[in-house]
């Protein structure tokens, strides 16, 4: 068993430096497998030649992953980001309650005292919101 007395300041920090790499390389390993997965534009033939070839060839599938769609990967992370921020607004809105319809009128009358709609736009707008 190596201790620390047995350890040269020089291994140390290549050993560090290689342990830093090793968890990098995990990582990426895992960020590009759920990219694979969460991919919508590749088929599930698709996600297993890509699983596969960086299963069987790490070093080539992962570089080659990279190169081929790796443009694309922040696009497809962006697209998840807004969609599950959409998701939370509507489940928010809806958790909620939204909007009375008091606010509704409130606004209506507001914008009906300023000038923004006409009478009939307000008795239509009315109607439409006591109505459901």
């Amino acid at each position: 068993m190596l201790l620390a007395a047995e350890f040269g300041s020089g291994q140390a920090l290549w050993s560090i430096f290689w342990l830093f790499i090793f968890v990098m390389w995990i990582f990426l390993i895992i960020f590009i497998f759920s990219d694979i997965i969460r991919s919508h534009d590749l088929s599930g033939w698709g996600k297993a030649l890509w699983a596969g070839g960086i299963i069987f060839f790490p070093y080539i599938g992962i570089f080659a992953y990279l190169i081929i769609r790796g443009g694309s990967m922040s696009e497809r992370q962006l697209s998840d980001a807004k969609e599950a921020d959409a998701a939370m607004q509507t489940y928010i809105r809806e958790t909620t309650g939204g909007t009375t319809d008091a606010d509704q009128l409130s606004k209506l009358s507001d914008l009906h005292t300023a000038g923004k709609l006409d009478d009939a736009e307000y008795a239509s707008a009315k109607a439409k919101v006591i109505g459901s």
